[in-house]
C-alpha cells in the first residue's frame, strides 16, 4: 500500500519534491512514497503507473514552486500530468496538501487557475522555507503521521519495555535429560511445573527439590529440602516451621 503521492512539476519543484520524498522514506519506509521519477522504472507503462498509486494513495502533496503558476498552458491542458494527478486526487477524495515551495511563493488563486483545479486554491496549504529544511521537513512529517495514523513511524525507538517483555533469558546448571524452556529461571533445572490444577504425574523415578544432588552421594543443599525416591503413590504432604529464636537477629 502506498500512502503518500508527491505531486510536483519538473522545472519548478523537483528538487523540494525529492528531499520531501527522502525525509519521508526514511520515517516511513521508501514502498510508502510515491515520487513519479524514482518510483516509475524504466519500461515501465507511465500512465498506468502514476494512476494505479494515485489510486492506492491516502494523501497527495502538492508542491507548489515560485513559478507554479506561470506554467497557465500547461494547467489549462487536460492532458498535463500535474493537472491530470490532482484532480484523479479530487475525484477519488485523496486529501491534498498544497506545500508552498520557498519564501517567495504565495497562497494560489482561484484566477491562476483552471476550474477544474480551482478547489487547490482553497485549501490550507503548508508553507516550506528552504532556509530551513531540517524544521520544514520534520513538520510536514509530523502532519503526514498524523492524518495517516496507520504508518509506522521508522525513526522512532523500539519500546524497551516490550522487547525486554518479549526476550526469554534462562541458564541452566547440571542437568541430565530433557529441559524445556518456559519463561525466565536460573540455576539448576530438572522439572519445572507452573500453574497446574489437579493432580500431575511425574512418573518413575527419583524427584529432587531445591537441592543440588550428586545421584549416589545422595547431596542435598537448601532450606525445605524434599527428596523422593522410586515409584511414589498416593499423597505427599509435608509443612515447613521456623524454630523459636532461630532468626540471629534476635534479642538486638
Amino acid at each position: 500500500m502506498i500512502e503518500v503521492f508527491i505531486n510536483y512539476r519538473t522545472g519548478d519543484g523537483e528538487k523540494t519534491a525529492a528531499l520531501i520524498d527522502q525525509e519521508l522514506s526514511r520515517r516511513f519506509g521508501g514502498n510508502r512514497i510515491f515520487r513519479a521519477s524514482k518510483s516509475i522504472a524504466p519500461g515501465d507503462m507511465y500512465p498506468e503507473r502514476l494512476l494505479a498509486a494515485l489510486r492506492r494513495s491516502s494523501l497527495l502533496l502538492a508542491i507548489v514552486g515560485p513559478d507554479w503558476k506561470n506554467f497557465r498552458s500547461r494547467l489549462h491542458d487536460p492532458g498535463d500530468w500535474v493537472r491530470k494527478e490532482i484532480e484523479e486526487a479530487f475525484s477519488y477524495g485523496l486529501p491534498v496538501i498544497p506545500i508552498l515551495d520557498g519564501r517567495k511563493t504565495d497562497r494560489l488563486s482561484r484566477v491562476d487557475l483552471p476550474p477544474e483545479l480551482a478547489r487547490l486554491a482553497d485549501l490550507q496549504s503548508l508553507p516550506f522555507d528552504t532556509h530551513d529544511t531540517e524544521r520544514g521537513l520534520r513538520r510536514i512529517g509530523d502532519l503526514v503521521a498524523e492524518m495517516i495514523p496507520g504508518l509506522t513511524d521508522l525513526s522512532q525507538p523500539a519500546d524497551e519495555n516490550a522487547s525486554a517483555a518479549s526476550t526469554v533469558t534462562n541458564s541452566f546448571g547440571d542437568v541430565a535429560g530433557t529441559a524445556v524452556q518456559s519463561r525466565d529461571f536460573t540455576g539448576d533445572v530438572g522439572t519445572v511445573v507452573k500453574g497446574s490444577h489437579g493432580a500431575v504425574h511425574t512418573g518413575n523415578g527419583h524427584i529432587y527439590q531445591n537441592s543440588r544432588h550428586v545421584s549416589g552421594d545422595r547431596h542435598f543443599s537448601g532450606n525445605g529440602m524434599t527428596y523422593f525416591e522410586g515409584d511414589n503413590h498416593g499423597n505427599v504432604q509435608h509443612r515447613f516451621e521456623e524454630k523459636p529464636d532461630s532468626h540471629e537477629d534476635n534479642g538486638r
